[in-house]
């Protein structure tokens, strides 16, 4: 491998995930991201509408996502959201998706009634962004053939966090999903079926977040493929003096930086974009052969 390239020693590398198999040796997916909330962090309730959650969706797939995230509830604080409520919001679009795709969907839930639901209607994946604050979440899955997402917050669901401090952000983090790995095996979910995320932004201030950045490798120590969500986020928007609009060029760049420390799953909105910077990286490391190579011949 090229010097300064990490290549993540993982304990199972070759994964069937909902309708797809994988190999994470070889290979760096790309999740869409499908939001059906009139309050999304990044496009304002452009895909609340139960069509338009749909068809974005469908065309995520259609260019070349490996994997689509729904969700149904913002990440940030604000009112709960029954959850019968937010059932309604995502199931519908696991189940058209899965109808007419047999992309990875994925639903970003931390409630153990809504991932029960989303998997019977097709979901492959709960992306848990509050890294179960309800364990019971863990007894859904276990239950079932699908893979769940580990990802470190602090902050109870939907509940502010202000000025989160630590002394070493990255250990600290580390040793925290090393604790919710922990306890999610204790619940019957095999290594082989969990994905890590190490959460920028979520509960971590800019700083915060490009120090888990620079040192992202570390988090590949748990011999779990690990997931980087960094689209169009603050810290981002912060070190570039870019409006949400204005993020595309440094989330490509923050998605390539962490794809070449150890990613395995990078969460995006611009899925074009998106994966031809992906596929550009596997075809530099060797893992993909170009698809026109007429150059010079």
């Amino acid at each position: 491998m090229p010097s300064g390239f990490v290549l993540p020693a993982l304990t199972t590398p070759v994964r069937r995930i909902g309708r797809r198999t994988f190999d994470f040796d070889r290979q760096i997916a790309v999740m869409a991201i499908v939001n059906r909330t009139p309050d999304s962090f990044f496009d304002q309730g452009a895909t609340f509408a139960l069509d338009s959650a749909v068809a974005a969706a469908v065309r995520a797939s259609a260019d070349g996502a490996d994997w689509v995230d729904i969700g149904g509830v913002p990440f940030a604080p604000g009112p709960e959201l029954p959850a019968a409520e937010e059932a309604n919001r995502v199931v519908p679009v696991v189940a058209a998706l899965a109808e007419q795709s047999d992309v990875v969907i994925s639903v970003d839930t931390f409630r153990a009634d809504v991932a029960e639901s989303a998997i019977a209607a097709g979901a492959g994946v709960i992306n848990d962004t509050t890294g179960l604050a309800d364990p019971r979440l863990a007894d859904v899955v276990a239950d079932s053939d699908a893979t769940l997402v580990l990802t470190h917050s602090l902050a109870a669901p939907r509940q502010p966090y202000p000025r989160p401090q630590y002394a070493d952000v990255t250990r600290e983090v580390l040793d925290r999903l090393r604790s919710r790995v922990d306890l999610a095996l204790s619940r019957g979910i095999p290594e082989s079926r969990l994905i890590v995320d190490p959460g920028h932004d979520l509960n971590k201030n800019t700083a915060q977040t490009l120090e888990i950045t620079r040192r992202f490798a570390e988090f590949t120590t748990l011999a779990l493929p690990v997931l980087a969500a960094v689209s169009n986020k603050d810290f981002i928007g912060e070190s570039l003096g870019r409006d949400k609009p204005e993020r595309l060029a440094g989330s490509l760049a923050a998605a390539t930086a962490c794809a070449l420390f150890g990613a395995r799953v990078v969460r995006m909105h611009a899925v074009r974009e998106s994966i031809d910077a992906l596929r550009m990286v596997e075809a530099i490391l060797g893992w993909r052969e170009p698809v026109n190579p007429v150059h010079n011949l």
